[in-house]
């Protein structure tokens, strides 16, 4: 087994020991850093960004050739973890020898410990591994600014361990919400303070997604929300997909859950688990985010938009066209460079 010890949380830093020890091609932005790897040890790519003063965002996607652990010493900034398993399964410890915890496909983590310890991640030779992790350093900034502090300040009163305990490990149900978020951070083409503005979003986008995932387990605790399998999920990302790319069919639950080959309280379940909407609800925002895209990119009217997103009513398209953009249809159409220009 290889053991790479980094020893900082330095985004700067932490690549200098990985392309040390791993090898490989390191490129840099501002903030940003890449190490390509393809060698005998390793095979795949690392990225991290330094999103500010406390918090970093590193994300892996590689294939080790032999069982690989990574220990994170720390002791200084001490962070919380926040860990995404978007492919493959990878195992979490503190310590060497500490009790470990398996994380899966679509599964996040959030570990943090009281005083520090060092935090290994296990993984297997041969497997492709695709996961991130977000640090939050605990030690006080006085240079922070106001919000930074208080988000700071509001994830220590939730994650840091307490009433005696010394560590705080959570592993949660599954979510592909974060997947989603990861996709789009890979495909930001921009340059220069756009980038590091979109950057910066989606980065908090996951972590609110990680927060957020573990407050809801806490909540469903007593009724087993959130027991959908891996398999389940992925089939509710399908049909997810399926329905943004085909909104005008005519969908029923019956039929949904007979194509999922899931049971309706477990698709409904799933929904609000990936999209926090029902089912119902799901479509029809799919059908008028579908039509306000019409409505900016072609020239059809609005009868025509309503038959192509799969309904029948224009009045009740009005009606819920409103209730989410705050003006009907035909204003939207009608005053679209004003809109744009207010955007």
């Amino acid at each position: 087994m290889k053991i790479t010890e980094l020893k900082t949380n330095s985004i700067e830093e932490t690549f200098k020991q990985l392309q040390s020890d791993f090898g490989g091609e390191l490129k840099s932005l501002p903030k940003e850093y890449n190490l390509s790897l393809d060698n005998d040890l390793v095979q795949g790519e690392i990225t991290g960004i330094e999103v500010n003063e406390t918090i970093s965002f590193l994300e892996y996607d590689i294939t080790f050739n032999q069982d690989t652990t990574i220990l994170n010493h720390t002791p200084n900034t001490n962070p919380i973890y926040f860990l995404y398993c978007a492919q493959g399964q990878m195992q979490h410890s503190f310590d060497l020898k500490g009790t470990k915890r398996n994380l899966n496909q679509f599964q996040t983590g959030i570990f943090a410990c009281d005083p520090s310890r060092d935090t290994a991640l296990f993984f297997k030779k041969e497997q492709r591994i695709r996961f991130s992790y977000i640090s939050v350093d605990t030690h006080e900034n006085g240079r922070l600014d106001h919000n930074i502090n208080l988000l700071q300040k509001q994830l220590l009163e939730t994650f840091m361990p307490k009433d005696g305990k010394e560590i705080f490990a959570y592993v949660g149900s599954y979510n592909l919400k974060i997947t989603e978020k990861m996709e789009e951070l890979q495909a930001i083409k921009q340059r220069g303070i756009v980038r590091r503005l979109l950057v910066k979003g989606i980065v908090h986008l996951m972590l609110a997604l990680e927060v957020q995932q573990h407050k809801e387990d806490v909540r469903s605790l007593s009724n087993e929300t959130g027991s959908l399998s891996k398999n389940e999920m992925e089939m509710v990302k399908e049909l997810s997909d399926f329905i943004q790319n085909y909104p005008e069919r005519k969908y029923s639950m019956k039929g949904l859950s007979k194509k999922a080959g899931m049971s309706p309280a477990k698709l409904q379940e799933g929904f609000k688990l990936l999209h926090n909407r029902t089912v119902s609800d799901y479509i029809r925002n799919v059908r008028i985010e579908t039509a306000e895209n019409l409505i900016r990119t072609t020239d059809l009217n609005i009868s025509e938009i309503v038959y192509t997103i799969g309904l029948t009513s224009r009045s009740y398209f009005s009606k819920i066209f409103k209730e989410k953009y705050n003006c009907s249809p035909k204003y939207y159409q009608d005053n679209q460079n004003e809109i744009a220009l207010s955007a």
